[in-house]
């Protein structure tokens, strides 16, 4: 089986952080490194080279792969968070988000001051708890 490409390392998600160009997606990267923390309990850790991910779970036909609970990036566009179990159980919480767009497992936010901050730690709270349920 293929080796997945984008893995837990040891990089520094500070440095990374700091790094980012844009004030805007800098300083709600580490807003979010803080929530994402406070929800999860785990340490957040670089995964490949632009994601910051915590804790982790096994998946795949004989749980040979592991991807992280729940994460995110702070991509040009846009921060980047990773919602594990997608959207399909969190339609009315999107709905009082704000400004926002969504991928299958991506939240786009442009700006973090913009959305629901209790909204947001609902979400993301709820879909660690799915994907902890799995197992």
């Amino acid at each position: 089986m293929a080796e997945l490409k984008t893995q837990r390392n040891d990089g520094d998600v500070d440095a990374f952080l700091e790094s980012v160009d844009n004030e805007t997606r800098r300083r709600d990267a580490f807003v979010v490194k803080d929530l994402m923390t406070e929800i999860t309990g785990d340490k957040a850790e670089m995964w490949g080279t632009s994601i910051v991910g915590f804790g982790a779970y096994r998946y795949g036909k004989d749980n040979d792969r592991e991807w992280m609970k729940v994460g995110f990036s702070p991509r040009k566009q846009s921060l980047t968070l990773y919602i594990m179990d997608g959207f399909s159980d969190y339609e009315g919480l999107l709905e009082d988000l704000g400004p926002h767009s969504t991928g299958k497992s991506c939240l786009y936010i442009k700006d973090l001051e913009k959305v629901d901050k209790a909204t947001l730690t609902d979400l993301i709270t709820k879909s660690v708890a799915a994907v902890e349920a799995r197992g």
